[in-house]
């Protein structure tokens, strides 16, 4: 069958990700001729890419979003050369793949007699939740990917719905004007279409998005970009299993999976994709991975100690790194040196050890980013723990537990600090471990930028990050302890700090040693690495119990609703509303365009409430 691929893309930054180009590699021997469409500017680099992986591309203005890109594409090509081709693939950026081989979806879809056909559909719905004007919103193919046959294409229909396509202004006009149209308007003349993923065999009205474990089940091809960043909510409401979905694809694909984290960090806040993908593991205390040789990974442990008394407790802790560990200490002054030189024979595992005198103004934060500036940036080491002797005398019992939290859940015990390394092997793309916020004591749940989130923006824009920043609870190595790998956080070494930056510091909220606690996970997305917490089965439970009572404490006085589940015949207007919730946070001029329609949908929402209470 001779093919022609018409492939989408768009990104803000003019960037063009890994996994796209892994996506139209793995289409191109499938097809004769493969153009790509790009809206608004691409960089330097992405062109040479695309100019290798493509036949051609084009670049265009970003307006009409894909549906006028590919109105674009269809144009350029010609009406009579399409005529050379029995099909036609419209596709974009909007999921990851292939999860499964093309070679299966093409070899089923081609015994299919059709005269369009898509990967995945949405089921028919009442009411209608995009027009308020239509009872029903019909069942039409996911426009994400169609594929059109010669005795579609090549018809006066066909040629007709493209050269009257009205405008498309918002994302929400793809939707309504193009996505729910397409299928039910050729259908009324008469064409035919076919899924592969057929919504009839689930329970959701649109499986890859509501049901992505179970579409992988069925070797769906398709994993939605937008599970990794829609409304946390949503997909806690719908039980959406997405941590589900990325075991199938890690233990019963090919697909590599260091593609998705190496792109989702831009997609939307670090917040978002930890709830959404579960970004934390609870390891064991004994090892459970493959025998591997830990020599060959070079590991330090960089520990600042100010509080000389703690130097044992950390010793101890930093022994259960494998052997053979370079451990660098900073202290302040010549005499806590020489009791730390002294105190260093207690750590056999060290093959290393070298004990820095800095300054203390910026404590551990300075120590870190200037004393042991080299470490970091002249390629010694694959991986580092960031440690040091926080004490937090002024929160009496609490300090101490936060104190556990870290230590504890960073190097608990050998086989623990195996388990945690084996999170790096296994990823490439992962760049920084930490344990998750600290909320036992402290009221940091929905309130932890206290008063630092305008001075990390700063930071940002100085460093260059491409980041959104989350709106009240930044993920964050709170306690300032970690493990990463440099090339994670090499723009923040990077940054010519000095100790004119940290002098006569006010420590409290609000001070740059806060924000730069508060900025290190998302210098590491903007380097294209993601992010894992990690804990202790111990820490695990304990938390777990205590934001348990918390929420219910909160439910108690609250609406169950709002985190319930509404059913499935709310779904897709639950999943409207995430989108408008979407669009506000990340464009507030789209949002004003589409305010008449979310006053549409809010008020049918009040009549659907209505019917059911």
């Amino acid at each position: 069958m001779r093919r022609l691929a018409i492939a989408f893309y768009y990104d803000q930054h003019g960037k063009v990700d890994d996994y796209y180009f892994h996506l139209i590699a793995s289409i191109r021997p499938f097809v004769e001729k493969l153009l790509v469409v790009c809206n608004g500017p691409v960089d330097e680099e992405a062109q040479s890419r695309l100019s290798e992986a493509a036949d051609s591309f084009l670049i265009r203005e970003n307006e009409g979003f894909d549906v006028w890109a590919y109105r674009t594409a269809l144009e350029h090509i010609g009406w009579d050369e399409l005529s050379h081709f029995d099909e036609i693939l419209l596709f974009n950026h909007t999921f990851y793949g292939p999860i499964f081989p093309f070679s299966e979806m093409f070899s089923e879809m081609d015994q299919r007699q059709c005269d369009f056909w898509g990967i995945s559909a949405h089921k028919a719905m009442r009411p209608n939740p995009i027009d308020v004007r239509k009872s029903e919103l019909p069942f039409h193919l996911n426009s994400h990917f169609i594929a059109v046959r010669r005795s579609l294409h090549q018809s006066k229909a066909f040629r007709d719905y493209w050269t009257q396509m009205v405008p498309i202004n918002s994302y929400m006009d793809s939707i309504a004007k193009h996505e729910t149209v397409f299928t039910e308007h050729f259908q009324a003349l008469g064409y035919t279409c076919s899924v592969l993923v057929d919504p009839e065999r689930y329970k959701t009205p649109y499986p890859v998005m509501m049901e992505p474990d179970r579409t992988l089940e069925d070797r769906s091809p398709i994993l939605k970009k937008r599970l990794f960043f829609h409304d946390t909510l949503f997909l806690e409401r719908e039980a959406i299993n997405l941590p589900r979905a990325l075991e199938i694809v890690e233990n019963q694909s090919d697909y590599d999976l260091s593609l998705v984290w190496k792109s989702v960090g831009r997609l939307g806040t670090p917040r978002t994709l930890n709830g959404n993908a579960a970004l934390l593991s609870v390891l064991p205390d004994r090892y459970v991975g493959v025998q591997r040789n830990w020599d060959s990974y070079r590991i330090a442990v960089l520990a600042h100690v100010y509080h000389v008394d703690l130097i044992d407790e950390i010793l101890g802790y930093a022994e259960n790194v494998p052997k053979g560990y370079d451990l660098i200490i900073t202290t302040d002054n010549a005499d806590k040196q020489a009791l730390i030189q002294q105190a260093i024979a207690k750590a056999p595992n060290a093959r290393n050890a070298v004990v820095l005198v800095v300054q203390n103004d910026g404590r551990d934060t300075s120590a870190l980013l200037i004393g042991c500036r080299d470490y970091v940036l002249e390629d010694r080491y694959d991986l580092i723990c960031r440690i040091h002797s926080k004490r937090s005398p002024q929160d009496g019992a609490k300090g101490e537990l936060f104190k556990l939290h870290t230590f504890e859940n960073l190097l608990h015990t050998p086989g623990y600090v195996e388990n945690l390394l084996e999170l790096f092997a296994k990823n490439p793309a992962l760049g920084l471990v930490m344990p998750p916020m600290i909320h036992i004591g402290y009221a940091t749940m929905g309130n932890s930028w206290f008063g630092n989130k305008e001075n990390v923006a700063k930071l940002a824009e100085q460093l260059g990050l491409i980041v959104h920043l989350d709106d009240n609870t930044p993920v964050a190595p709170y306690g300032g302890m970690y493990w990463f790998r440099p090339a994670a956080l090499r723009k923040l070494f990077e940054h010519k700090w000095s100790w004119n930056d940290f002098a006569d510091m006010d420590y409290r909220d609000g001070s740059l040693v806060h924000a730069i606690e508060r900025i290190i996970a998302y210098v590491a997305i903007d380097a294209e690495y993601t992010f894992r917490h990690v804990m202790t089965a111990g820490h695990a439970a304990h938390n777990y119990v205590m934001l348990e009572t918390k929420l219910q404490a909160l439910l108690a006085n609250g609406s169950p609703a709002e985190f319930g589940n509404l059913g499935v015949k709310r779904s897709f207007r639950g999943l409207i509303f995430s989108i408008k919730r979407s669009i506000l946070f990340r464009s507030p001029t789209a949002f004003r365009v589409l305010r008449p329609l979310h006053r549409g949908l809010r008020w049918m929402t009040t009549l659907g409430r209505g019917a059911t209470n």
